[in-house]
């Protein structure tokens, strides 16, 4: 078994037996992305300091692709934004890197069964986010998340090409999108749209 040795920029999927072993590294986002896909690990191990596609987009994506695969992030910050990022596309669990290996691989075997890990000195900032958030969806009802966050992203006026630059997807796809908003809220035009997820404040709603 290996263990990344903690640069900037790497991502290390895992399929762990008793053990873990490394199937598949990665260099960049765009790379994590495409192993993921051909490995079909059970854990991967992330930087979120990646580059062509920043560890968090590739965190989400791999997560919205594979809702199976559960992933560790190894980084260098402890920034709260940092984490709660991490955790809210879909984290598992967030280790500092000053971890040891042991360290690292007890939590990559621990994430596998299913327990969510984090650096003692985050878990209380993570708990806490975790009960702010058990109150009730802000988002529309009915909308998936993607969709909640393609509207709020209509009603903050950006066009559809900077809506899928924002969240690494085709043009074609936040037209699906859109398209599916609107017949699930019963509206024609995106003018109609805007207004109201402007009405409902989302465009002061947080990206």
């Amino acid at each position: 078994m290996t263990i990344p040795s903690g640069e900037t920029g790497s991502a290390t999927i895992w399929r762990p037996p008793a053990i873990a072993t490394v199937v598949a590294e990665a260099s960049d986002g765009g790379e994590a992305i495409e192993r993921a896909r051909e490995s079909m690990p059970e854990v991967i191990l992330m930087d979120l300091q990646l580059p062509t596609v920043p560890g968090v987009e590739a965190i989400r994506a791999i997560v919205e692709e594979s809702p199976h695969v559960k992933v560790v992030v190894l980084s260098a910050s402890g920034e709260e934004v940092d984490v709660l990022e991490a955790v809210k596309v879909g984290a598992t669990g967030y280790l500092l890197k000053g971890s040891t290996a042991a360290e690292i691989v007890n939590a990559v075997q621990r994430v596998r069964d299913g327990e969510p890990v984090f650096t003692p000195s985050l878990a209380g900032m993570v708990l806490s986010e975790f009960r702010r958030v058990a109150a009730p969806d802000p988002g529309v009802p009915g909308l998936t998340p993607r969709e909640n966050e393609v509207l709020k992203l209509v009603a903050k006026g950006y066009t559809y090409r900077e809506i899928a630059g924002k969240l690494f997807i085709s043009v074609k796809t936040v037209q699906n999108h859109v398209q599916n908003i609107l017949t699930k809220l019963q509206l024609r035009k995106r003018y109609e749209l805007m207004r109201y997820a402007i009405q409902r404040g989302l465009d002061k709603a947080p990206e």
